[in-house]
């Protein structure tokens, strides 16, 4: 068979495959939306017994993980940033940049990608083995919609703790920084505060809530949907374990790359068009440049 056919047909099937997925995530969230504001008043109500526990599970046991992570990474970042500003002589700012990069980015990431780990391939784990053994099938035979009493709990108990585990990771990023500062440069806690909340805004702050909220939202339908979509016995839960995963984290990561864009440019894939600013700046610049030579040559 030709190869350029071979290719095309493996890039057309990869395609179709994500945009598959995107839909059904897409129509899992959206009835669980349903079942979560509209089902209620009509006195259908989700597992409330379900979310609590899932509320611990996703939430209160992550802790220690998140925390412990969040600090290293604040630590390691302020080493670094102090280790380069130092040769500038402007050793005492590390605090800022670790601060507001925490606030912004790093905080609800490394919740994010912790959770994606940790809570969504067990998502996924667990509902892919209730779908092998007819479990899901049992409920759908009692008329009680899957939705209402395994999607909406997970995606609810996520979409609440994972904010509050990113404001967590930034609590420790930051006390990880201050005890480099303290203990390596003998900054004290004035300081440091000053330094590291001078230029933070409520808008950063803000929008790393924001941003948590939609990576919760991204890992839990994800997850699920992955963990629904099981076939194949033992070995089809162990594939969607570790897809659910490494799709969480790439849609984690390509969201905040568009959250990014969208807040610094106003539109996504504004940076092509300050890039084309910036180079037409630079060629003025030189042609300025080599006109001025030329005519300094010329007049010689």
């Amino acid at each position: 068979m030709n190869p350029i056919k071979i290719a095309i047909a493996a890039i057309g099937g990869s395609t179709l495959s994500v945009i598959r997925e995107i839909g059904g995530v897409g129509m899992l969230l959206s009835e669980a939306f349903v079942w979560t504001f509209v089902a209620p008043l009509a006195g259908k109500f989700p597992d409330r017994k379900n979310m609590s526990k899932q509320l611990i599970e996703e939430g209160i046991n992550s802790i220690p993980i998140v925390s412990l992570l969040s600090f290293t990474v604040g630590m390691i970042l302020a080493m670094q940033t102090a280790y380069n500003l130092e040769k500038l002589g402007a050793a005492a700012f590390f605090p800022t940049l670790v601060a507001v990069a925490m606030v912004r980015e790093l905080g609800p990431l490394i919740a994010s990608i912790i959770i994606s780990g940790r809570v969504g391939a067990a998502i996924a784990a667990e509902l892919g083995t209730m779908v092998v053994a007819e479990e899901i099938d049992a409920l759908r035979t009692m008329s009680l919609h899957p939705n209402r009493f395994l999607v909406v709990p997970r995606v609810v108990s996520l979409l609440l703790m994972l904010p509050c585990l990113a404001m967590l990771a930034n609590v420790a990023g930051i006390f990880g920084a201050y005890l480099f500062g303290a203990t390596a440069l003998e900054m004290s806690a004035a300081s440091f505060k000053m330094a590291a909340f001078q230029y933070m805004t409520r808008k950063d702050v803000w929008t790393g809530l924001l941003k948590s909220g939609v990576f919760s939202l991204l890992i839990s339908g994800i997850s699920c949907y992955r963990g629904l979509s099981v076939t194949g016995g033992a070995e089809g839960v162990g594939q969607a374990t570790t897809q659910s995963v490494v799709h969480s984290i790439f849609a984690i990561i390509l969201v905040d790359g568009i959250f990014i864009s969208v807040r610094r440019w106003g539109r996504p894939f504004g940076c092509v068009d300050a890039v084309r600013r910036r180079l037409g700046m630079r060629v003025a610049h030189h042609e300025r440049c080599g006109a001025v030579a030329a005519s300094s040559v010329t007049g010689r």
